[in-house]
This record gives C-alpha cells, sequence and structure tokens, in this order.
C-alpha cells in the first residue's frame, strides 16, 4: 500500500531523535546547529560609549548657547579619560569611546568651535550621541535561541557576548551505498551495459551541504551477502542511505537482504513521482532511508525526505521545503493519481511576477534536467488541468539541491 509524501515526512519525524551535543571553538561554528541558548558574558556595549565625534559634557553646564567651556582631556576608543568630569569642562571624544563619569551629553563637533584649551558650544541636544551600556544587551541575556543553525551574523554576534566556546550538535554521520550490477565509479572502466554512478557522489554532496559528515561505502553489486557486509559497516553511523535495489524487481536485493538483518520497515513505497519505490526503516540502531536509483527520483526524494531528516539530526525541527507560488508560463494537463514534481525554471516576468515553466521532458533518468532546473513545481493528485497564468504550488531549489 502506497502512502502520501505528507505521511511519510510524519513518519520521519516521529522517529527521528537529535544526535550527542558536543562543545567547540567559535572559530569552528559555522554552519553547525546550536544546541544550548547562548547567554552573553559580558555587556554590549561594555560602558556608555559615544556614538559620534565630539566633546562630552555636562548638560547641567549649558543653560543656554553659545557658552564656552574648558577641554581637559581626551577620550579615543581603547583609552578612556578616567576622572570625573568637573563642572565647567568638556572631554574630546571620539566615536566608540567611554563617555567620562559626570559627562551626560555629546556635543558634535560640527556644533562647536574649539579654540586651544576652549571650546565653545554652539548648539546642544540633550542626552543625545551616547550609546548607553547594554544597549544591545546586557551580560546574562540571551542572544541566540536554540536550536538555530549558525551563520556568519551569528558568529559575530556570539563573539561580541564573549563567547569563544559553545555547544553544538555534532554532525550527524550518514552512510551512503550505491547498489547494482550496472553501477561503475567515475573514471572506472566499464562495460556498454554498465553505467556510471551518479547517485553516490550527488548524495554525498547532499549530505555534506547540509551540515553531516557522509561515509561513502561505494558500490555493492547484486548480491545478498555483500549487500549485508555493506550494511553492517553503517552500524556506527545515524543513518544508512542506499540507492536503488528498493523496487519489487528480480534484482531489487537491498530490502530483502536488509530485512534479513532484521530491518523493522516502517514504510515502503510512495504516491509520487518521481521516486515511488522509496523506503524507510530501522536496523538495530540505524535509520534506514532507501532511495530509487534513478537519478532524478534519488535526488528529489533526498529533499523531501533526507533534507528533513538530516536537519532532526541536528537538532532542527526537520521542516519539509518551503512552498510558494509562481505563474505558469503555459498549460499543464490534469495530473495522475501520484503527487508529482516536475523540474523547471522561474524567473520574473515584466511585471516583477514570478513565473515559472516545466521542461518537456520530465524523465526520472535525466539529470542534467534536474541540474539545470532553478524550481519544482508540486501537482497534487489529481490536480485539474492548468492554465496558463495560473499560480502553481512551487519549491524553490535555491542551494537546497
Amino acid at each position: 500500500m502506497m502512502i502520501t509524501v505528507e505521511e511519510a515526512q510524519g513518519l520521519i519525524r516521529e522517529a527521528i531523535s537529535p544526535v550527542a551535543t558536543e562543545t567547540i571553538a567559535l572559530s569552528e561554528a559555522l554552519g553547525r546547529v546550536l544546541a544550548v541558548t547562548a547567554r552573553a558574558r559580558i555587556s554590549h556595549p561594555t560602558d556608555n560609549v559615544s556614538a559620534m565625534d565630539g566633546y562630552a559634557v555636562r548638560l547641567e553646564d549649558i543653560p543656554s548657547t553659545p557658552i564656552q567651556l574648558r577641554v581637559v582631556g581626551e577620550s579615543a576608543a581603547g583609552h578612556p579619560y578616567d576622572e570625573i568630569l568637573k563642572s565647567g569642562h568638556a572631554v574630546r571624544i571620539f566615536t566608540g569611546a567611554t563617555l567620562p563619569s559626570g559627562a551626560d551629553t555629546v556635543v558634535i563637533q560640527e556644533d562647536t568651535e574649539p579654540d586651544g584649551n576652549k571650546v565653545t558650544v554652539n548648539r546642544i541636544e540633550p542626552h543625545r550621541h551616547i550609546r548607553p551600556r547594554g544597549q544591545d544587551f546586557l551580560t546574562g541575556d540571551s542572544v541566540l535561541v536554540a536550536p538555530l543553525r549558525l551563520e556568519a551574523r551569528h558568529i559575530g554576534l556570539l563573539a561580541a557576548a564573549d563567547l569563544p566556546w559553545i555547544e553544538v550538535y555534532q554532525q550527524p554521520r550518514i552512510a551512503v551505498l550505491s547498489t547494482g550490477d550496472e553501477i561503475v565509479l567515475p573514471g572506472e572502466p566499464r562495460t556498454a551495459a554498465q553505467i556510471v554512478s551518479a547517485n553516490g557522489p550527488g548524495l554525498c554532496a547532499f549530505i555534506r551541504n547540509h551540515g553531516s559528515i557522509p561515509v561513502n561505502l561505494g558500490v555493492v553489486g547484486d548480491n545478498i551477502e555483500t549487500l549485508q557486509d555493506a550494511a553492517e559497516a553503517a552500524e556506527r553511523c545515524d543513518m544508512l542511505v542506499t540507492s536503488g535495489g528498493v523496487s519489487v524487481g528480480d534484482h531489487d536485493l537491498v530490502l530483502k537482504a536488509l530485512c534479513d538483518l532484521g530491518l523493522n520497515v516502517t514504510f515502503h513505497r510512495i504516491a509520487m513521482r518521481p521516486g515511488k519505490p522509496l523506503m524507510f526503516g530501522r536496523l538495530q540502531n540505524t535509520k534506514v532511508l532507501g532511495l530509487p536509483g534513478n537519478p532524478v527520483s534519488a535526488m528529489i526524494c533526498a529533499l523531501l525526505f533526507l533534507l528533513p531528516a538530516l536537519d532532526l539530526l541536528r537538532g532542527l525541527p526537520g521542516h519539509p521545503p518551503e512552498i510558494s507560488l509562481a505563474n505558469l508560463s503555459e498549460e499543464l494537463p490534469e495530473n495522475g493519481s501520484r503527487q508529482d514534481y516536475q523540474r523547471a525554471l522561474t524567473k520574473l516576468d515584466d511585471d516583477g511576477r514570478l513565473t515559472v515553466k516545466p521542461f518537456n521532458k520530465q524523465d526520472s533518468s535525466m539529470i542534467a534536467t534536474l541540474a539545470q532546473s532553478n524550481a519544482l513545481i508540486v501537482r497534487s493528485p489529481r490536480a485539474s488541468a492548468a492554465k496558463k497564468g495560473d499560480a502553481v504550488p512551487v519549491i524553490t531549489l535555491k542551494s537546497l539541491l
């Protein structure tokens, strides 16, 4: 019995828990997933600082303007004026410098006339041009809430909060196994009946791109014992991903080989195109995702099912890819009984609307078409024929695939 895409994604979500955590240096944290909410060890800024170049003054000393004050020192970033500012005095101050004790206003230099050790204040804005201590965050504040995939802007914030070490989820280890007597690795000698493996390299790149560590088990032929040996080599990994051999043909032996080892199958076969022969289950402590052998089917299934699984292992929510709307640039016929994912190109028209055009050929072996695509049109089972200009759901690929 086939289940829907949404049902399969829900079953994967129920079955997967995050991996363990580890503490790493901030310099190594880009792309990792924060496991514990980060709290600042210092305030930012650490003291009241000037937002402009000018003069630090006491507002009570300036009942009206113009007025002349005595300049008694200077405060620059990293070199503060350490004395208390007294009545009738001013301190030359620069952007980012600590405000002297007693000062409560910065007069910008454009509103002053310096003359030796004196300065005339021609205009003043009370309590202005000061960044107060902790304006950004205070010591102990939550600066980043877990879980969160860390980007460059987050790394800068953690550094400003004086957090040189952070706790993140470990990178999941994902075993990748390509199967089939007809499959050879790129560059290997081959016969006319053999094909070069696209799935192994493609899936390893996909896994690495999504923050996990691929463990490439290579290519295994259609033999029960060698398939089982390869599966046992994945025992220390968090997940085993296979490609090929999970359909119902005489040479599709992956499911049988794994079941003989004790595989507990959660589901097998999805009502979707491309990618119907998809399997998910558990072999002892290792989750197993069996992808179809056709390269387009394998990669689209990786996007829909492997990506949420990787995110779940990394401590993220594991949502499926986001769906938006685009306007068709040509007609589409009525869809069949399976949910369809059509390779397509999107672009903005002259009115700024997002339009989408499916490729004419959608054969699941045509990986060049997938490489040229920047979107997938999502067609529900039994979807009615769609006219040019109709809004249809799309998954924008960007850096996902």
